[in-house]
């Protein structure tokens, strides 16, 4: 299977409505693999994994009753693959926002959706050439 190519930022801890749905949505569209697993209650009493490649971690604690809102507006990832981006979140079904890329002086942009609302920056050049 072809992934987007996330290849820059460190890690991000999160909560996330469903656990499983979470994993699958970054499995498949950034071919995230499962690098702990916890389903067990720990100390903040969720299931948890921490899923990501080599450059980038995401620490996802299940909480079925967590908001977006007041939280994080979005977190991005520089994507190697850039022009896939659309045909991939097609095969997928994900939602992508503002209708496409979004045109910046030093870059381009494509934002989209995970399952838990979270709205995502995938990036053609890192940090936007700032």
């Amino acid at each position: 299977m072809n992934f987007l190519k996330a290849i820059s930022m460190d890690h991000v801890n999160m909560n996330v409505k469903n656990l499983t749905q979470s994993v699958e949505f970054y499995k498949n569209l950034f071919g995230f693999e499962i690098r702990k697993a916890d389903n067990s209650p720990n100390k903040l009493d969720a299931p948890s994994q921490i899923i990501g490649n080599d450059s980038i971690k995401l620490c996802l604690y299940e909480d079925p009753q967590m908001s977006t809102s007041g939280g994080i507006a979005h977190f991005g990832f520089h994507v190697a693959n850039f022009d896939q981006i659309m045909d991939k979140c097609k095969e997928l079904n994900v939602e992508v926002l503002y209708g496409g890329p979004v045109e910046f002086e030093k870059s381009r942009s494509v934002y989209i959706k995970d399952p838990s609302g979270y709205d995502i920056e995938l990036s053609e050049v890192s940090g936007g050439g700032l």
